[in-house]
């Protein structure tokens, strides 16, 4: 599994096509949670509202496992990796 998810955190850097700030975040999420596990930052200030959202998606996945998290991450750049494709 961490083969996998390494070589999903390398393929999603050379993606061609943007991806969407929604898919951002939830990337960002899982990846955190995979390497970090849950949380453990204070939220920043409503008046950060990039690092807000990504606190927030970040603690979304509370709970989850680390495995489970990576598993999601390679679903995830793996469909990514389909849509580029076409």
């Amino acid at each position: 599994m961490q083969v996998e998810f390494e070589s999903a955190c390398a393929a999603i850097k050379q993606l061609k096509r943007p991806v969407s700030d929604q898919d951002k975040l939830l990337i960002y999420s899982y990846y955190k949670q995979a390497t970090q596990g849950d949380c453990n930052i204070a939220a920043p200030p409503d008046s950060d509202a990039k690092a807000k959202a990504k606190w927030e998606a970040w603690n979304q996945n509370k709970g989850m496992s680390k495995m489970d998290a990576m598993r999601i991450y390679i679903d995830k750049v793996e469909e990514l990796k389909k849509n580029e494709a076409g």
